[in-house]
């Protein structure tokens, strides 16, 4: 069995320690020490106090709550070693300490002290940190205006939450300035909204007997729902919307009807306005789905869409009316508001008509019952849906559509070959051509030779197709070419000479002449590009070529460089 021990310590007069030997424990004080254990694991006998007076969990292993004999066998057990020692953990600043704002204001200077700043005279810094406004003589030398002293600051070591707190260093009375700010600012308004309404009753715009409700329902806050509803502001920006989802056992919207000319399916939205089955001629009533719209406006939809209208436009005009909290009142104010709305109309109608008269032509019957027909034809179904006739109108262009020039079937446009855009009927890439038909399709299509490459041909297959010649003929033939060619080499070394000067002077007639069309042409774009852009001519039908030598020596002689020196003096 094992036996526990207990050590004592002895302390000799000369202060050394010594170990006595540990005292046994018996049989019973063990059984005993264990069965306490065991109850107050249990929760049965209180828990055990450490030299702090705090409770010790039981559950704690005995190696770390008591302390080894070696050390020190008089104390308890205790936990105090597991805690943060106060000698060791760091000290930070309190959740009130915080930098002091602004400048003391106890005592005031009215001399200039050794040592201070020499532009403002407060001792707390020097010249060369003084945030002041420099000043053109130094209170170092004028002895007044001494500024006052700042507030010396304290040194603060923040911990990691003390570092990120948002609200570190607020005054709770910059909240209350706010707050008085905003009671003023509604005291004056309640004053001239009172001043306005006495005014409006002393100039008998308004009576006394329509001033229903007292100062105090006045409130712009009468409502806390005052704000419009979900689903009725007119708001975009803060419209809440909800994702239009379906029950997947259900037919989706654009499988009602597959027909691309059908009504139109808004993907993103989920949305299909229009009723699918309008062009098949059945019956709204007898679908299962016949467009949002038709749900939308059916019943009592849209009586109740003109009663909120209604009740924004007179609240907006000064009436206290609302959909949710008076619907009875509102409902009596707008019959009311339709049946002079009506007799407005009436007495405005007569009146027009009483001065200028022609009430015999309103009272005419219609053009159909008059001239007995009409030219719009209409073909209706058994159930009395349009088939035919009356149709939407096709959105078109605000520009000329297929318009047909020079006996052309198709527009300019409709055909595209190699880059270039043309005629589909014949294949011509020349805008203001005529329509040469299937000819011009063959003919462009096929590979056309040049006149000239197609007449060495031609003298070609004639040779070919003559006579063999002898070996005699053939030799002649041969020896006849060479004294030709011999003749234009001498030939044209006498006329070299003679020709460089000729062809200078074609040069410089050439160049004079580029020269001349530069300068039009320069005029041309400056006159172009003074006009509206709207108003400037196109440009697509002029030809197209590559510029010749003279043309690019003008271009480089006429064009205008940034850096040249003498550019402003070209045009003088």
């Amino acid at each position: 069995m094992a036996e526990a021990e207990e050590a004592t310590v002895g302390v000799s007069p000369e202060g050394v320690v010594g170990l006595d030997e540990p005292k046994k424990m018996t049989r019973e004080d063990w059984r005993k020490k264990k069965e306490l254990e065991e109850q107050r694991k249990l929760g049965n006998a209180p828990a055990e106090v450490d030299e702090e007076g705090k409770d010790i969990n039981p559950h704690i292993p005995q190696y770390i709550s008591s302390v080894p004999w070696y050390i020190d066998p008089s104390k308890r057990p205790t936990l105090k070693h597991q805690r943060p020692q106060d000698e060791i953990e760091a000290q930070y600043s309190t959740i009130g300490e915080w930098y002091k704002r602004g400048v003391q204001q106890t005592a005031v200077t009215t001399k200039f002290r050794k040592g201070s700043c020499e532009n403002c005279g407060a001792m707390t810094h020097k010249k060369k940190d003084c945030l002041e406004r420099p000043r053109k003589v130094g209170a170092k030398y004028t002895g007044t205006g001494i500024a006052p002293d700042e507030h010396s600051q304290v040194q603060l070591d923040l911990d990691y939450d003390g570092k990120r707190d948002r609200w570190n260093g607020y005054n709770p009375e910059d909240h209350h300035r706010i707050v008085e700010e905003y009671a003023k600012v509604d005291v004056a308004k309640r004053t001239l909204k009172a001043q306005k309404l006495q005014d409006e009753l002393a100039s008998g715009k308004l009576d006394q007997s329509e001033r229903e409700h007292d100062s105090e329902d006045e409130d712009e806050d009468k409502y806390a729902d005052d704000i419009d509803m979900p689903g009725q502001n007119f708001d975009s920006k803060r419209r809440i919307t909800v994702r239009n989802l379906r029950i997947r056992e259900d037919t989706a919207k654009y499988l009602r009807n597959m027909d691309p000319n059908s009504a139109y399916y808004d993907p993103k939205t989920r949305a299909m306005r229009e009723n699918p089955y309008s062009n098949t001629g059945m019956n709204p009533d007898e679908v299962g789905y016949a467009g949002d719209n038709f749900a939308r406006y059916s019943g009592a939809t849209i009586t109740m869409a003109q009663t909120q209208l209604f009740a924004w436009e007179a609240y907006e005009r000064g009436s206290e009316v609302h959909l949710q909290a008076d619907p009875t009142k509102l409902e009596l104010l707008h019959r009311s508001f339709k049946v002079k709305k009506e007799d407005f109309k009436e007495k405005q109608r007569d009146g027009i008509l009483e001065k200028y008269g022609g009430e015999e032509h309103l009272d005419a019957p219609p053009r159909e019952l008059l001239l007995a027909q009409t030219e719009d034809y209409v073909e209706y179904s058994r159930h009395g849906a349009v088939l035919k006739g009356l149709e939407k109108a096709v959105a078109r262009s605000k520009y000329e559509e297929d318009v047909l020039i020079n006996n052309h079937t198709c527009i300019w446009g409709s055909f595209w070959n190699d880059g270039f855009w043309g005629f589909k009927c014949c294949h011509s890439m020349v805008k203001q051509s005529y329509c040469t038909g299937d000819t011009g399709i063959e003919i462009n299509n096929t590979d056309c030779v040049p006149f000239e490459e197609g007449l060495v041909e031609l003298q070609e297959e004639e040779e070919e197709e003559e006579e063999p010649k002898t070996l005699l003929e053939m030799h002649r033939d041969k020896m006849m070419k060479e004294k030709k060619k011999k003749k234009k080499k001498k030939n044209k070394k006498h006329s070299s000479d003679g020709n460089d000067s000729e062809d200078e002077e074609k040069k410089k007639e050439k160049l004079k002449k580029a020269l001349e069309a530069e300068d039009k042409r320069v005029k041309h774009v400056e006159a172009i590009m003074l006009l509206e852009e709207r108003k400037r001519p196109y440009t697509s039908l002029q030809e197209v070529k590559a510029p010749t030598e003279e043309e690019m020596e003008a271009f480089r002689m006429k064009r205008c460089r940034e850096d040249d020196p003498m550019a402003s003096f070209l045009g003088q």
